[in-house]
């Protein structure tokens, strides 16, 4: 993962993880059937990643432009409870959320790759570029993952978060007994 000192330095104080959902939790990928029934791409190391960090207490919430019930099942069984869908202004979501989870903003990170995620990420204390993200969104953030979206770059960030927090080893070791 490319990142500044200052990054880990504001990973040990995240409290919230902020992700988008197309070109972070899937491939960006849009693919419809004949019937026009959407499918998007998860990647399940992902979804433990997510699962991992919350038994940690760090909140996930995601904030998509796009509504679709594939994603709404997705986060159903990952059991995040903070979704917002169908947004176009991310900035304003973020503030809703933060106030909502009265989690401030110093103490949050916005996982992004396109350029409507940078109202977001540009308020937050750690914001962050998938690896496929578009260049000039990861000329905007503090670290950019070596793994693109919907192929472990979630869980990338969420184990550096456990890192920088001084929980991986511990809970690593916790599936060993």
């Amino acid at each position: 993962m490319s990142s500044h000192s200052k990054a880990e330095t504001i990973a040990k104080d995240i409290k919230l993880l902020i992700l988008d959902v197309d070109g972070v939790l899937t491939d960006g990928g849009i693919y419809f059937d004949d019937n026009g029934t959407e499918h998007k791409k998860f990647d399940s190391q992902d979804g433990c990643g997510i699962k991992l960090l919350e038994l940690c207490g760090v909140e996930v919430a995601i904030i998509t432009a796009r509504s679709t019930r594939s994603v709404a099942h997705r986060l159903e069984t990952l059991g995040v409870k903070n979704y917002y869908h169908g947004i176009k202004d991310k900035g304003e979501a973020l503030k809703e959320l933060s106030e909502k989870l009265s989690i401030d903003l110093s103490e949050s990170a916005f996982v992004g790759d396109d350029v409507i995620d940078l109202p977001a990420m540009s308020k937050v204390a750690l914001p962050i570029a998938v690896a496929n993200a578009h260049s000039f969104v990861k000329e905007n953030a503090l670290m950019v993952t070596e793994k693109a979206g919907g192929s472990g770059a979630v869980r990338e960030v969420c184990d550096f978060l456990l890192k920088a927090q001084n929980k991986y080893d511990s809970l690593m070791k916790s599936f060993l007994k």
